[in-house]
């Protein structure tokens, strides 16, 4: 076992031999993602793990996973929302693992218990919020994150259209036809930017207020939400008896980092009586910037915020925050187990973290956040994000001076320089992108040969909008340590990859 006296001298020699293994791996590998196509790679996988076994089965598997495992740390992966992890967050991150705290109970976990507190007060302050009045929790991500915003959301706002708590008995895949629309007298929405994170229509989906309550806001050429659209889409749903349950702002789009006008934005929700949610699992780590943090002005007005400090944050998943600025909102999530957190227990001094997740056993995930900030502090963390951004500013104005590079925005207003890490473009065929759909085609299987040949992790999007031509390649530069000169030669293979295209 890992975990008493004993656990540190049993846990030595097979974390040496995960050490090993993971050189070995990442040596063989050879670059960000092992070379060859997805048939061959399961292939490799099926036939290590049917022959592993015996003491042997730790190393042999590690090496497994090393080896076939897209690496972040690499700078030629960049393709996600998908950061190396700091040395010392791993290394808290194992004793974790070893000592096993469930944070669903104070008896299984009570100095984490306490931790966890103590690190949502700092982190609520860093929002802005007043740590005496928030609350929060450790998340897996800003999936679950945005689903306890919109149903805290729909719970609070429902529940004072209706003078009383909102009750499913169904989760129905549409709101159209009643349910809770009927329930509150008016058919509940929820606005969002038409580039805002696929989780929130799941979310509405899973609280039973429909993908289609789902309102897009249009964006702008940044893909930032129009605050004038906004307004337009609030006055038309009360035209039509429709009640604004909620807007969610995006700080920090997944394609762009855009951040969408999060004070306007405030603004709008409390003329509508609406709850704002502010989805910064991205943009979020621009706190942590002397420099980036005004674009975020605002934020500390948002009813609830989703941050991910496995993103800008350099921690291994998962690492999502869940805050909201006042914690009487939080009463809808309130649970008794007698089991796990009895009334006569906290009232005797014995805190319960139970009744602000939606989960039960939770993993202590706090507690690597906590070591990294006590090792490197804010500033140490800021220098990293500043690091990241002038590495994409750096990555997004070569792409402009290479003519068979385009980069998105490039001369709209607003500028292109990215707004946190990553910025959009496209390979150009030597004849010209007039043919939209043949140079989407391009793009999308250069970035295929990359992967298929071990060069590259590149991402792939698509631009807002219908008909050819939207397809866009991505750089998400999430690696402070990476150089401008290994981004340009990244860059170089992006070329090279569509120059062999066009004469395949």
């Amino acid at each position: 076992m890992s975990g008493g006296v004993g656990g540190a001298a049993a846990l030595e020699p097979l974390v040496r031999d995960v050490l090993g293994a993971l050189a070995e791996g990442a040596a063989r590998r050879g670059g960000p993602v092992a070379a060859g196509a997805p048939a061959g790679i399961e292939a490799a996988v099926a036939e290590v793990f049917r022959t592993a076994s015996g003491p042997t089965a730790l190393g042999r598997l590690t090496e497994l996973l090393s080896h076939g495992s897209a690496d972040p740390a690499d700078p030629a992966c960049a393709a996600h929302l998908h950061c190396p992890p700091l040395a010392v967050a791993v290394a808290a991150d194992l004793a974790v693992s070893a000592l096993n705290p469930s944070q669903d109970s104070w008896d299984q976990a009570p100095a984490a218990t306490a931790l966890e507190t103590l690190l949502l007060q700092e982190l609520a302050a860093l929002l802005g919020y007043d740590p005496a009045e928030a609350a929060g929790v450790l998340t897996s991500g800003g999936t679950e994150s945005n689903l306890m915003g919109l149903m805290l959301a729909r719970d609070r706002v429902l529940g004072a259209a209706t003078g009383r708590q909102i009750e499913l008995t169904g989760v129905p895949r549409t709101g159209a036809g009643g349910g809770l629309g009927a329930a509150a007298g008016a058919r509940p929405r929820i606005l969002a930017s038409a580039a805002a994170h696929f989780s929130v229509q799941r979310a509405a989906a899973l609280l039973g207020l429909g993908e289609d309550s789902v309102i897009p806001v249009a964006v702008d050429s940044q893909l930032r939400m129009k605050a004038g659209a906004l307004a337009a889409k609030l006055e038309q749903c009360v035209e039509r008896g429709q009640l604004p349950v909620a807007i969610v702002a995006t700080a920090g789009t997944t394609d762009t980092g855009a951040i969408d006008p999060l004070r306007e934005c405030a603004e709008l929700a409390a003329e509508y009586g609406a709850w704002l949610h502010v989805d910064a699992a991205y943009g979020g780590g621009a706190l942590l910037s002397d420099r980036l943090a005004p674009l975020l002005d605002g934020i500390e007005l948002a009813d609830s915020v989703s941050l991910d400090w496995h993103k800008l944050g350099w921690q291994p998943a998962a690492a999502g925050v869940f805050l909201v600025r006042r914690s009487e909102t939080y009463a809808s999530l309130a649970r008794r187990a007698v089991y796990l957190n009895p009334a006569d227990d906290e009232e005797a001094g014995y805190p319960s973290l139970l009744g602000l997740s939606l989960r039960t056993t939770r993993r202590a995930d706090a507690f690597k956040i906590a070591v990294t900030l006590r090792t490197l502090g804010r500033e140490g963390l800021g220098r990293l994000v500043d690091a990241c951004h002038e590495l994409a500013v750096a990555g997004a104005r070569a792409v402009a001076a290479h003519p068979r590079l385009e980069l998105h925005g490039e001369g709209e207003p607003g500028g292109s320089d990215p707004v946190l890490t990553a910025f959009l473009f496209r390979y150009v065929p030597e004849e010209g992108a007039a043919d939209g759909a043949r140079t989407d085609r391009l793009n999308a299987s250069l970035r295929r040969r990359l992967l298929r040949e071990g060069g590259a992790v590149v991402g792939r999007t698509e631009l807002p909008g219908e008909g050819p031509g939207r397809v866009r390649l991505k750089l998400t530069l999430l690696n402070p340590h990476a150089t401008v000169a290994e981004v340009e030669r990244l860059l170089g293979a992006v070329v090279a990859a569509g120059v062999a295209e066009e004469g395949a």
